[in-house]
């Protein structure tokens, strides 16, 4: 038996709504694109006051144009994020909703973050930048671990500090999955230079 969700998923289109009823019981609204109308943004409102929203678009920049048009309008949704390696079409070409599997998409639904405004971040500009977010050669690749780890979605350098204070995360969370990644990029890092060694103890 599938898992009813309360609130309505607002997606982007037919083949995400789809995707979404294989995997759970729910009601969705469809933006049909990034050209959101005043219509649908009093849909969502609508829905927003009477059930409660889960904003669930694509993990790329328009899916992020489309989550933020929302955000900007109808204050305090719920967001669901798929890391960008499970949305992927099965040739590499395109990316989206529609391609997740089943269980990706219960796993985002279970793992919505609650969008808070008012909220004062303790995380500095300086954090991101001692952690490499920012400013590094391997920037991108740890802004996508952590905010896999967080399920934050993908964010830019300049998205990330908005994210982690829209979403309340704490220093001491942000440290935690910080320093857990630095290990597995230590680790990676001595596999790699060290090929030899690792035969020897395999």
């Amino acid at each position: 038996m599938q898992k009813k969700i309360k609130e309505i998923i607002v997606v982007e289109g037919k083949d995400d709504t789809q995707a979404i009823q294989k995997a759970v019981n729910a009601d969705t609204i469809e933006t049909n694109g990034s050209a959101i109308n005043e219509a649908i943004l009093e849909q969502i409102r609508h829905a927003q006051k009477n059930r409660g929203v889960i904003i669930f678009t694509d993990p790329d920049v328009p899916g992020e144009k489309i989550r933020k048009i929302i955000s900007s309008h109808v204050p305090g949704c719920k967001h669901a994020f798929l890391p960008r390696n499970e949305a992927r079409e099965k040739n590499g070409k395109g990316i989206g909703v529609e391609h997740a599997s089943t269980e990706a998409i219960r796993k985002a639904l279970e793992a919505v973050r609650v969008e808070m405004m008012e909220w004062k971040s303790d995380i500095t500009q300086s954090d991101l930048f001692i952690y490499g977010l920012i400013g590094g050669a391997k920037a991108k690749k740890l802004r996508e671990k952590l905010c896999e780890r967080l399920k934050l979605g993908y964010a830019n350098g300049k998205q990330l500090m908005k994210r982690l204070a829209m979403f309340q995360i704490t220093r001491e969370t942000f440290v935690e999955a910080m320093e857990v990644i630095m290990q597995e990029e230590e680790m990676n890092h001595e596999r790699y230079c060290n090929p030899e060694s690792n035969k020897a103890n395999s």
